[in-house]
């Protein structure tokens, strides 16, 4: 067996695999907010919707801090930020940072994929593209 063959062989092994993946990623959720998305915390205001994984992160941990407090002050059904309960903007920030998470994984699974079909052989790919027209043609 020919390098290339073997090289054609590890390749398709591996689209196969981001395949798998791409398949096991949960489907992507539709932001859908509780909330209206303008936050001010601590003189600063945020907008959630603005796709920022670390100042989302650090707002779901300052969030969290102030809801353990009003929870050991017993304040759940009186402390509201904006409108909206601390369980609405950590469920929104959650969300947020879910679909985020989903974007960069499918972003990288699409970028890995491209690369392996750039490094198939002129013979593989034709080979491919006969087998994608027979299927069609059934």
């Amino acid at each position: 067996m020919s390098k290339q063959n073997v090289n054609d062989e590890k390749i398709m092994a591996l689209k196969f695999q981001i395949q798998e993946k791409k398949k096991s990623l949960k489907t992507k959720k539709r932001f859908s907010p509780l909330t209206n998305c303008n936050l001010e915390l601590d003189g600063v205001k945020y907008n959630i919707q603005v796709p920022n994984k670390e100042i989302l992160t650090a707002l779901l941990v300052k969030l969290n801090m102030y809801r353990l407090s009003i929870i050991d002050l017993d304040l759940e059904d009186e402390y509201i930020i904006y409108g909206y309960s601390i369980d609405e903007w950590i469920t929104d920030i959650k969300l947020k940072l879910e679909i985020l998470k989903y974007e960069e994984e499918d972003r990288k699974l699409k970028r890995l994929e491209l690369q392996l079909e750039n490094l198939l052989s002129n013979e593989k790919k034709v080979s491919l593209a006969i087998d994608e027209i027979e299927e069609l043609i059934k």
